[in-house]
């Protein structure tokens, strides 16, 4: 889950996100990898806070590889004693929450493993729809699976040879096409095979994958883009390049099979779709799990989410006095809505960012004034107005309803919520971990009867085509063969037949 975010998404987590970095220049390089992959790992925190991990590597002995995992956050598992340890020119690591696998030491990645040509390790984000009879190939074939991770079986699955052999010695895209025709989606990748790492990204780009350029602290404003590349990274999400001084390149294409070493990077092939069916990048990612400066299909997160809010307000138009947000992954939202209205934006909840998840409740009433551990009302903004409050989501409803308490306690004389995505009414099989149709408040309660059940004046969720809209709007592509979105959490209407 989001750090960023609140609330109602406290149900929903994103899969995780992937990271690599291979340097340039002589081996062994001056580049301290492992600090460039925490950095990394670090800033791609909100995809996952269950475990992490990192495997760095010389690029010359795939017999060698240097490991390092843990549960918890990432700063508390990679220490300067540990990452002295980890040697390397080249490295993956990884930053979980569990979809497919429990939540175990085992279960945490990159995964390695021993193949006839040396020993590989991969990093995956999202969730095979095909994970069954995935798994009893793999098992028909003598090979034992440890744990109950699609991302084991993907690197179990690399290991095969592929049909045609490997006449001319080791053949890396070959064996990854092969598994690219095996199981169409969900898959972000980062491969480590001897001096290369292979970013791979599903033939429906269903979850984000792009790639950036190290470059040395006087290149960082070099505007032409000529100074010395220092290293290539490959990362879920673009919002870490400036924290490790590199530069956006572009991202991996639906289907893509990109190489990584430390003369450049290379496009071996791209595995296609069946004919005339479009791209199925997650729309979520989009709505929330996205950090807001990130690059996604060639726009920032933050603008797209500013559009949705604008869209929100042409479609629920309310008379009110101020409009508003529930801190922080909304905000964008509540500006959009605001600029669109004409109503002013101002801030009604204070958040204490110091407060976790594990907060002890031992009373009943305690746990009533649960959600004001995390917020705090700012009465002199809330005091007999009409406040717009606007969500990114509502998923069980549990948190709303506390917070439109509090800002009535605090005096608001209405509090009509706004909710900047379609109401979220079926699970999600490719990384996103969203509750069972019984527990999604959406398959429950219509939206008059949800406001009722809040205690809100009114309750309106953006429209799906208004979603969709506010998403395409920043898309240079236009051809949505070749531009298109996943939108099953909302419709029900999956990409792909899901095989279990």
């Amino acid at each position: 889950m989001a750090d960023y975010g609140e609330g109602e998404l406290e149900t929903l987590q994103d899969a995780c996100g992937v990271f690599g970095v291979v340097a340039c220049g002589e081996w062994p390089t001056q580049l301290d990898v492992a600090h460039v992959i925490t950095l990394g790992l670090v800033a791609l925190q909100h995809r996952g806070q269950e475990s992490a991990g990192m495997i760095t590597s010389l690029g010359v002995n795939t017999k060698k590889f240097y490991k390092h995992k843990g549960m918890g956050l990432v700063n508390a598992i990679f220490t300067e004693d540990n990452l002295a340890k980890m040697k390397g020119n080249l490295g993956i690591g990884h930053t979980r929450y569990s979809t497919a696998g429990s939540s175990e030491l085992t279960n945490c990645q990159p995964f390695d493993v021993d193949t006839i040509h040396g020993r590989i390790a991969v990093a995956h984000n999202g969730e095979l729809v095909n994970a069954g009879p995935l798994r009893k190939k793999v098992l028909t074939h003598g090979v034992g699976l440890s744990t109950g991770s699609d991302s084991e079986l993907i690197t179990q699955l690399l290991s095969f040879t592929p049909p045609q052999g490997e006449p001319n010695g080791p053949d890396w895209p070959a064996r990854i096409r092969q598994l690219m025709t095996e199981t169409k989606t969900a898959y972000s990748l980062a491969i480590m095979y001897e001096d290369s790492i292979y970013a791979v990204r599903d033939p429906y780009g269903n979850r984000p994958l792009c790639i950036g350029k190290l470059v040395s602290r006087a290149g960082y404003s070099d505007s032409k883009g000529d100074s010395e590349v220092e290293g290539w990274v490959v990362s879920s999400e673009s919002c870490c390049f400036q924290s490790i001084g590199a530069k956006y390149h572009r991202e991996v294409l639906p289907g893509e099979i990109v190489q990584i070493s430390k003369s450049g990077i290379k496009s071996h092939c791209i595995v296609p779709r069946e004919k005339d069916v479009p791209p199925a990048f997650c729309i979520f990612e989009y709505v929330y799990f996205l950090r807001p400066d990130s690059i996604a299909e060639g726009q920032m997160v933050y603008s797209v989410r500013k559009r949705c809010g604008r869209q929100l307000a042409k479609e629920a138009p309310v008379d009110a006095d101020i409009v508003s947000t529930v801190p922080e992954s909304a905000t964008p939202a509540a500006m959009g809505f605001a600029k669109e209205s004409g109503v002013p934006y101002v801030e009604v909840l204070c958040k204490n960012r110091y407060v976790g998840r594990t907060f002890i409740q031992p009373n009943m009433r305690l746990r009533q004034l649960g959600v004001a551990k995390k917020f705090g009302a700012l009465s002199e903004n809330i005091k007999g107005q009409r406040i717009v409050l606007i969500d990114d989501s509502i998923v069980r409803g549990n948190t709303m309803g506390p917070i439109i308490k509090l800002l009535k306690d605090a005096g608001a004389k209405e509090v009509h919520i706004r909710v900047a995505s379609p109401p979220i009414k079926h699970p999600c099989y490719m990384g996103i971990n969203i509750p069972t149709k019984e527990e999604l408040i959406a398959n429950k309660l219509a939206a008059d009867q949800l406001a009722e059940y809040l205690g809100a004046d009114s309750v309106v969720y953006l429209s799906v085509n208004g979603l969709v809209s506010a998403v395409r709007e920043g898309i240079a592509e236009k051809d949505e063969l070749k531009s298109g979105h996943c939108t099953a959490c909302l419709t029900g209407k999956y990409p792909v037949e899901l095989e279990w």
